[in-house]
């Protein structure tokens, strides 16, 4: 069963039992996180845990190409930088494909990234750290097709969400793999992008910090021996802590 939402565009059929699931009101939903980082990832899923729905996760676009073939989620959530390519991109894609899933979300520790993400077909936007559990409901309840929606007031929760250290240390142990097969300068976008997002959504300045430092001396041409370096040790640090060494 399709629905027409305006201008030709039409959207699956969303469950209409959820209201009743009391403080689930994303029931009956599925959410596919398409996120290279288990860090944010894991912060999503004990959200929709928490709410109600049922998640699916992509680490990389050719992965989110390949869910997308095979299950219709009712709640895409896209990462702004992957590993293979610009979330904007498959934001796009999904946008205009018929029918068009209800709800659409960019996702960024970069708040600039917010603007890509709209043009490119978003709903909305979440910004790193994805932890509240009332503005995570709130927004894509706020999308979602009227008749999908739950009526009358709802208390919203205040609860804080934080994934277990096990999920940083993934992520830190990743890097430290993409570090030490890097031949070339190729991969410090990447290695910055998904640091400084890390950082935010670990609440680490001095890694987000030095993240953006690194991004910028990259885009200007600067030498990045130091950058580089002071990098690796933050990494190293926050891994010992983590029990990853």
């Amino acid at each position: 069963m399709l629905t027409e939402v305006g201008n030709g565009t039409t959207v699956a059929a969303l469950p209409l039992w959820n209201a009743s699931i009391p403080n689930r009101p994303l029931s009956g939903l599925t959410v596919l996180v398409v996120e290279d980082s288990r860090f944010a990832s894991e912060a999503v899923r004990l959200l929709c845990l928490r709410s109600g729905a049922r998640i699916r996760r992509a680490d990389c676009l050719k992965s989110a190409a390949r869910h997308l073939q095979t299950y219709r989620p009712s709640v895409v959530i896209v990462d702004l930088g992957l590993p293979d390519g610009d979330g904007a991109d498959l934001i796009a894609s999904v946008a205009a494909a018929q029918p068009r899933v209800p709800v659409i979300l960019g996702m960024s520790g970069d708040p600039d990234n917010e603007q890509p993400a709209m043009a490119a077909g978003a709903n909305g936007f979440l910004a790193k750290p994805v932890e509240s559990l009332a503005a995570f409901q709130q927004i894509i309840l706020r999308h979602l097709p009227p008749e999908a929606r739950t009526t009358g007031l709802r208390l919203l929760p205040d609860d804080v969400i934080a994934p277990d250290s096990s999920a940083l240390r993934d992520d830190l142990a990743h890097i430290v793999e993409v570090m030490a097969a890097a031949e070339d300068t190729t991969a410090i976008d990447y290695i910055a992008r998904f640091l400084a997002g890390l950082g935010r959504s670990s609440h680490d300045t001095a890694l987000e910090n030095a993240a953006n430092a690194l991004a910028c001396d990259h885009a200007d041409g600067r030498a990045l021996a130091s950058d580089l370096s002071r990098i690796s040790g933050l990494v190293h640090e926050r891994l010992a802590a983590v029990g990853g060494v």
